[in-house]
């Protein structure tokens, strides 16, 4: 039956979803959180407020599992307030409760809300000896500081003859945190700045132009308080060749350096559409399911990620719908990085910067262009953040979803009877990219049909460069590389903590998960028994079962190729009758190089060790503290980890830490080939037997073979059997 509106009365507009407890807020939901603070500030006579960051404040844990086991109601959306407090230089946390849609969201399959209430502020408080991270309007305002600075703008004319007029068009100021501040501006808000000329317009490359100034600015004051300079100044590079250290695209000489004319179009096709679907935060694809968060801080965060087993366990009923949906992960995110530079010399002794922590992955995401950062079909999620006035500002785009090809998944061409059974990997890739000043940091998920998770990190962008000192020999630079004429790139490190709160096969989010070293061990030659080695080939993988937390504080060791297990005992395969697990697999990471009571290693102390494992608490969200800029000390890991509690039965956490020695190369500049590092969790047990066997024989039809002279296409396209066809021999 269809029904009219033969009365003229208009219909009531829809009503907004239900949003999920986990999904990041709404640009409205910013809105209103940021007017109640301002209601209470203006109501205690606070004066003008800095909003720093506006997020969704995560529900506890068991809450949380309890509403979607049915056994709670819904909980409320609570946003959480960072503020910047102008008239007493003051900080300030407070938390929001935000009114949810009207009960027209009841048919939500997440349950009815509860009744709608107004806006209510839950806390406030002052929160004293800390500096909130720095935003990109913090960052901004400390380089026009810097530039109004009629100290720092008379330096720069005496010490290399730039007009009032250069300076403005061409001075420009890499602004950073402040890391091991001069001792005379503690408790100040301070930022520091790498002074940089832009010599050919605003798309001319800086970094081929350092200079030898360093000022540091008090945000809260606006004004310039400290300045570092070389002994005499440093000649900048202005020769005709210092052109070619541009990359824009605008500034190529392509009559020096014509563009590639061999590439030709590659593109990634799906005639029928992707296999995934985003509805709302949730992500499905093929067996995988994900709620797919994202704040300030961090930016993109996986929640609840699980894998749909069509294999029931013998003796178990059978599961309605496609199989048994398995718990994976709970939550994963990055939620942390510590980059300090190898130079021992004032200023540089101030360059490490712990970037999710100072400035925030998620306020500094790029928006994603189609075709260049991603390829094929693609769905992006917008990203909902805040400026300094409380308002909500949208990055189109944060987020790119896609599927790729993976190469073969598996295959096997059976000698004696000719067959050949080939299966072609897929995964689905979900990214963000993020910049600070000179660096890119481009972060991918990737699910494959297997079970298996890799997360990958791609660290692209620019050099932070530094000026040499006059009579430097190129070949003499001791921290570093010259790539430029008068420019040296410094080594330097990049540690990345994840947090990784495992759930496998529990529906408890991980109560009882243990996690458990496993490496390869040789048996003793010789001796007697099941365990005698008369040959000397014998040895076995042993696992030690990480049961307190100074014990789980370990490193990798690739000689025996150690890795990690996140098991759950109380689920057993039903084939091996070891508990089903997920394996961490670690990748090559370094050392952390400055020494152990150095302020880089008290800040960072998560770099010091691979994995490190904590009893879920809340409130222990990240690594280094909750608040980092211009610490003096861990106020995250090296505090929870001091008391050594008890793992079982304690829903543990897992920290893991990974990245690169970056010591730069002349092909690094003028912009970076990416360097790539990650991880991997791989399914141990966790399934039956392969869980990808079942991936449907393909051919496909688009592909053709090209003769070997390059000049075009050979006789034909694939055919329907080329993949199990006999191979003839070479012979």
């Amino acid at each position: 039956m269809t029904t009219s509106n033969a009365g003229g009365v208009k219909p009531a507009a829809p009503a907004p979803p239900v949003p999920h407890p986990l999904e990041q807020l709404s640009a409205d939901e910013v809105r209103r959180a940021a007017e109640a603070v301002r209601r209470y500030a203006a109501a205690a006579g606070m004066g003008t407020l800095r909003y720093n960051t506006v997020m969704l404040r995560e529900p506890p844990k068991r809450y949380q599992l309890a509403f979607e086991r049915g056994a709670a109601p819904r909980p409320p959306r609570v946003a959480e307030v960072v503020l910047v407090l102008p008239q007493s230089a003051g900080v300030a946390e407070a938390l929001v409760r935000l009114a949810l849609p009207p009960a027209a969201g009841e048919a939500s399959p997440l349950g009815p809300p509860p009744p709608p209430a107004s806006v209510a502020l839950l806390l406030w408080r002052k929160l004293e000896g800390v500096h909130p991270l720095t935003s990109p309007e913090d960052n901004s305002e400390a380089e026009v500081i810097m530039k109004a600075s009629p100290q720092l703008r008379a330096a720069v004319a005496a010490r290399y003859g730039l007009s009032e007029a250069d300076i403005d068009e061409q001075l420009v100021c890499d602004t950073w945190a402040c890391h091991n501040a001069p001792r005379h501006l503690a408790g100040r808000r301070l930022m520091q700045g790498f002074l940089y000329l832009k010599l050919r317009g605003g798309h001319d490359n800086e970094y081929a132009h350092p200079l030898d100034l360093t000022p540091i600015v008090d945000l809260n004051s606006r004004e310039v308080v400290h300045m570092d300079a070389y002994d005499r100044p440093c000649a900048v590079h202005r020769g005709t060749d210092a052109a070619g250290h541009n990359y824009a695209r605008s500034l190529v000489d392509t009559a020096v350096r014509p563009w590639r004319d061999d590439v030709k179009p590659l593109h990634v096709v799906q005639p029928e559409g992707p296999s995934f679907r985003l509805e709302g935060p949730v992500l499905s694809w093929q067996r995988w399911r994900l709620l797919l968060g994202f704040n300030g801080r961090e930016g993109l965060v996986l929640h609840n990620v699980t894998y749909t087993d069509p294999l029931v366990p013998p003796g178990a009923p059978p599961p309605p719908g496609p199989g048994r949906v398995r718990r994976v992960l709970h939550r994963a995110s990055l939620v942390e990085m510590a980059v300090p530079y190898g130079d021992p010399h004032v200023p540089y002794i101030r360059k490490c910067a712990l970037d999710v922590g100072d400035y925030g992955f998620g306020l500094c995401a790029n928006s994603l262009e189609l075709g260049c950062d991603c390829l094929g079909t693609i769905t992006y999620m917008d990203a909902v953040v805040n400026n300094a006035k409380g308002e909500a500002v949208v990055i189109r785009k944060a987020v790119c979803i896609h599927e790729e090809d993976a190469g073969i998944m598996w295959k096997h061409w059976d000698c004696r009877t000719g067959a050949s059974e080939v299966r072609r990997s897929r995964r689905l890739v979900v990214s963000q990219v993020s910049t600070f000043m000179n660096y890119e940091y481009a972060m991918y998920w990737y699910l494959y049909q297997d079970g298996t998770i890799h997360f990958e990190l791609k660290l692209t962008g620019i050099l932070s460069t530094s000026v040499c000192p006059d009579g430097e020999p190129a070949a003499a630079a001791p921290f570093g590389v010259r790539v430029a004429p008068g420019v040296n790139a410094t080594v330097h490190q990049h540690f990345f903590c994840m947090r990784l709160d495992p759930a496998i096969d529990d529906e408890e989010g991980g109560r009882h998960v243990v996690v458990a070293e496993v490496e390869a061990v040789p048996l003793p030659p010789g001796g007697e028994g099941p365990m005698a080695n008369p040959h000397g080939n014998g040895f076995r993988m042993v696992e030690t079962e990480l049961t307190r937390v100074k014990a789980a504080a370990r490193n990798h060791n690739f000689n025996t190729a150690r890795h990690w297990s996140m098991k759950n005992p109380f689920s057993l395969n039903p084939i091996s009758g070891c508990p089903v697990s997920y394996r961490l697999l670690p990748a090559a990471s370094p050392a952390l190089m400055s020494a152990p009571d150095s302020l880089v290693a008290r800040r960072a102390v998560f770099a010091g060790r691979q994995l490190w494992v904590t009893p879920h608490a809340d409130g222990q969200r990240y690594p280094a503290g909750e608040h980092v800029v211009q610490s003096e000390a861990c106020m995250g890991l090296g505090v929870w980890t001091a008391q050594d509690a008890p793992l079982l039965g304690a829903d543990p956490v897992v920290w893991y830490s990974f990245g690169v020695t970056h010591a730069p190369r002349v092909e690094d500049f003028p912009v970076m080939p990416v360097e790539v590092c990650g991880f991997s969790l791989k399914p141990d047990g966790f399934f039956a037997g392969n869980p990808a066997v079942d991936l449907p024989p393909a051919t496909d039809p688009a592909s053709r073979e090209e003769l070997g002279g390059g000049g075009g296409a050979a006789g034909g396209t694939a055919g329907g059997g080329a993949c199990c066809a006999l191979p003839k021999s070479k012979l």
